[in-house]
């Protein structure tokens, strides 16, 4: 046998069957992978697979991309590769009802000139060289036409989901409506100081992508029957004929979604250059008809959750105990809202509370940690140095929520209605309702950054506030096909042992630094004294020269003690840097080594 093996013709046979084995493999297994990923980033979802079985009309997919023209560019040629598989996997999962045309659009061609149509963009590779194309487009039986312009290589993570948003909408093209009422410019506005015009905010532009968007005036004194879901943001002052609009929607079955806030920082104000402007917001007669509050005047603050901020060029980051970055574990797992959901980031939020003795049922979905309390929320209107907040922080040992959801039997907030509309519902068997203590965080800046591509806005999201939004929204209106597939779109993977440690070390220093800072100043205004002279050509005296020496060499010693006590912040952190660094540079290698060793040696004995 063993000659056989080494012979010419063992040899040959051992290639052919190399051959036909890949041969096989590539015909019969083509569409197969192990996937590794933590969230099976690669495997169809749940919500994919309910989505494509509920499909009853077929949907034609249109695959452009320009295999020719992108040959020397292996990253863009290896994500084109996991689209067009990812592409077949929806074809046989939906058993004949997605039909998918694979297209290289070549240059000047009439495929070209269907991509066109279709509205995809041909990204040039270089001046007068030639354009690629990779995108997708969708039709349905009615003509109606969805498409992805082109897939950016820094989103492949949300792939699925978008292949999935755009062949729901195909196959459900009647959208639900969303009412929206805000007091925030959500759909844009103009910056006064930059003198410029602000595009929508990009939760906004992805709600669209889903519902069909109803914008309502603030004194409106009826929600129309077709809305399915209120969408209240930041209602500020709302008339009595508005309250009551919105809570006869709430009795008769309509879904309401709403963030109030005790401090909204996205609030600018109605009037340019306004300096003192309320950026409170509540709905307190109709919270309290709910069974809910939110707790006035009070901004939550957490130690453990709070989140790292630049203070400008030249000074170090400062955690800011308003600013918070809720992980997994703040949020509530059970619920579809926020099952999923990595980190969601607010900003000054507020508090969120049941009403003893309400019969509706409140359910937390967002929690503080215990290393929480509530700050006065004017305390933020003057906040020079967020650092301060973690020093004054004095945590109560208790959880505060900061969303919740409220559903069951409620009571009117108008039970003799209002002036001219006194026949109105008294109440409810259930309500579904869910409120969040906190408006900052569906603006961009606390969960998205947003990259122009060709002309076309690129959403990277960093937080999961968009898909809390989405997935709420989803849930109110009775859709949850989308809402696996979204809220394993991002993954990241939270430093949670340097961030215990880091708080840690805040803890073990802060007392000293602050000691250190207050000997510092002292010191300086000691030297300021014996500086200054009316006459600039008076000398000291040698015991004011002495005392001037010893205050310098003390300025010396205690800026060297604060940079020491500033070093140990992250000492335990770099400890742990360079046992990683260990660990992964020597410590596996050598392992393996000496594996393969015991292995060669264990077969040497046995030969032996």
């Amino acid at each position: 046998m063993k000659k056989l093996i080494y012979s010419g013709a063992g040899l040959l046979l051992i290639a052919a069957a190399f051959l036909a084995f890949n041969l096989l493999a590539g015909l019969g297994l083509g569409g197969a992978r192990l996937d590794l990923t933590e969230q099976k980033l690669y495997t169809i979802s749940d919500g994919t697979k309910q989505i494509l079985g509920e499909l009853d009309e077929p949907i034609n997919l249109y695959f452009f991309y320009s295999d020719k023209v992108a040959k020397d560019l292996p990253a863009l040629r290896t994500y084109a590769q996991r689209v067009e598989e990812m592409l077949k996997a929806y074809q046989r999962q939906a058993g004949g009802k997605i039909r998918l045309h694979v297209i290289d659009p070549e240059p000047f061609s009439e495929d070209e000139d269907k991509a066109a149509e279709f509205g995809l963009q041909g990204i040039p590779l270089q001046q007068g060289g030639d354009s690629i194309y990779f995108g997708l487009a969708g039709t349905n039986g009615l003509d109606d036409t969805q498409v992805i312009p082109f897939f950016a290589l820094d989103q492949e993570e949300h792939l699925e989901y978008e292949l999935s948003r755009l062949v729901q909408t195909l196959a459900k093209p009647e959208l639900p409506v969303v009412g929206v009422l805000s007091g925030l410019q959500m759909t844009g506005g103009f910056d006064m100081m930059a003198r410029q015009p602000t595009p929508p905010w990009m939760v906004l532009e992805q709600v669209r992508q889903l519902f069909q968007i109803e914008q309502l005036k603030a004194d409106v004194d009826q929600i129309p029957e077709n809305v399915s879901v209120l969408w209240l943001v930041h209602p500020k002052n709302l008339p009595e004929q508005t309250l009551y609009a919105i809570d006869q929607f709430v009795l008769r079955g309509g879904k309401l979604m709403v963030f109030v806030d005790p401090y909204a920082e996205a609030d600018s104000g109605d009037m340019p250059g306004e300096m003192a402007v309320d950026k409170a917001s509540d709905i307190e007669p109709l919270f309290k008809a709910w069974g809910l509050r939110l707790v006035p005047d009070k901004v939550l603050g957490d130690g453990s959750y709070a989140m790292s901020v630049n203070r400008g060029q030249g000074q170090r980051p400062v955690r800011h105990a308003a600013w918070l970055s809720l992980p997994r574990k703040a949020l509530d797992q059970t619920d579809i809202a926020t099952a999923g959901l990595e980190s969601v980031t607010v900003a000054t939020a507020g508090i969120l509370e049941p009403v003893e003795g309400a019969k509706t049922r409140f359910t937390p979905l967002m929690q503080s940690s215990e290393y929480a309390m509530p700050f006065d929320a004017q305390r933020f209107a003057m906040l020079g140095n967020p650092e301060e907040l973690i020093r004054e922080l004095e945590p109560t040992g208790e959880r505060y929520t900061i969303a919740a959801r409220i559903d069951g039997p409620a009571q009117s907030a108008f039970p003799d209605g209002i002036e001219g509309r006194k026949d109105g519902l008294k109440q409810a068997d259930n309500i579904n309702v869910i409120a969040v203590a906190d408006t900052d965080l569906l603006s961009d800046r606390m969960w998205v950054q947003v990259q122009d591509f060709f002309g076309q806005r690129m959403p990277q999201p960093w937080a999961d506030n968009g898909s809390f939004t989405i997935n709420a929204l989803d849930n109110l209106t009775g859709s949850e096909a989308l809402i696996s597939v979204r809220s394993r779109g991002r993954f990241s993977r939270p430093f949670v042992v340097v961030e215990e440690l880091q708080r840690a070390a805040e803890q073990r220093f802060r007392d000293k630094e602050q000691a250190l800072q207050a000997r510092l100043a002292e010191t300086e205004q000691q030297l300021a004294a014996l500086q200054q002279s009316d006459d600039p050509n008076l000398e000291l005296t040698p015991e004011q020269q002495g005392a001037l020496q010893r205050f310098i060499q003390q300025k010396l010693e205690i800026r060297k003690e604060l940079r020491e006590v500033r070093y140990q912040l992250n000492a335990d952190i770099e400890a742990l840097g360079r046992t990683l660094k260990i660990i992964n540079i020597a410590l596996m290698p050598a392992l393996l080594t000496l594996g393969v060793l015991a292995l060669w040696l264990w077969r040497r004995r046995r030969r032996a």
